[in-house]
């Protein structure tokens, strides 16, 4: 579906009530997202294979957390193989596409992301056999994707890139471990102004994460705009042995946030972490 007839369904419902803005959103999911994403797909609603955690009423549009959580083991035979985050009223509603593997232990992740306006934000798993699960929240947010980028950000740029992992209780071999992944980046919209320029600032912003174990994946992410100033994701990895937790993360830079087509790769990053069970 073109952009523009994406527009026009979300400007729609800025004209709605909020009782009707949800109804609103499964025709956009139904006639421009779903084809988009998935089409031809079977995909089932339901709680039984994730459950998506999200704010009724965002306290900060631009910092609104999500938390995905897997209902299933991660084994060899039977895992989340990815799952689709979207918010349908956003400007851009790609937020991210998580893929996860039997070493991540269990397909759980959390962030914070913008939300522009009231809107129904879904998470999609795909399993290793192909199947497709869908479950939803309907959160009520206004400006996040716009929100100012602040006063700081020749001091957001100069620590650009900075990383840290923080392991969220012990390390058992053999055990998923809990893990958050730190990131300092603006991650500029490209609806943003500039609070001493005045300008709108183009867009640049984290686009592909790749976290590792030892050389195996564990968490591969392509993410974009919605995705919160500094970046922060919780995942789980299973540790076998001792050894390093790495991340690489690479920016992008476009002109607007909406034409991929000029948008240029930027900076990668590289971090390390050593874990002793």
């Amino acid at each position: 579906m073109k952009y523009s007839k994406r527009l026009l369904a979300i400007f729609i419902t800025t004209l709605l009530p909020i009782a009707a803005i949800a109804a609103e959103d499964e025709k956009i999911w139904n006639n421009v997202l779903k084809p988009e994403y998935f089409a031809g797909q079977a995909i089932e609603e339901s709680d039984n294979i994730i459950e998506l955690e999200a704010p009724v009423r965002a306290e900060d549009p631009a910092l609104v957390p999500l938390k995905v959580t897997s209902k299933i083991k991660q084994t060899k035979d039977h895992y989340i193989k990815r799952i689709l985050m979207l918010v349908d009223n956003n400007p851009y509603p790609f937020v991210g596409d998580f893929e996860f593997t039997p070493d991540s232990g269990k397909a759980d992740i959390a962030m914070r992301i913008r939300v522009n306006s009231n809107s129904n934000i879904r998470a999609i798993a795909q399993m290793n056999d192909g199947k497709l699960t869908m479950t939803k929240k309907f959160v009520k947010a206004s400006g996040g994707c716009s929100a100012p980028v602040g006063a700081n950000l020749d001091e957001a740029m100069a620590r650009l890139g900075k990383m840290k992992f923080r392991l969220e209780g012990d390390v058992k071999v053999g055990e998923p471990t809990s893990v958050q992944l730190m990131v300092s980046h603006p991650n500029i919209t490209g609806m943003q102004m500039d609070q001493v320029t005045r300008f709108i600032k183009k867009a640049h912003f984290v686009k592909d994460v790749k976290v590792s174990f030892n050389g195996k994946p564990v968490l591969t992410a392509k993410t974009d705009i919605a995705i919160s100033t500094d970046p922060n994701f919780r995942f789980y990895f299973v540790p076998d042995k001792a050894g390093e937790l790495k991340v690489d993360v690479t920016d992008t830079t476009c002109e607007t946030p909406t034409k991929r087509d000029v948008c240029s790769k930027g900076n990668t990053f590289t971090e390390t972490f050593k874990i002793q069970p």
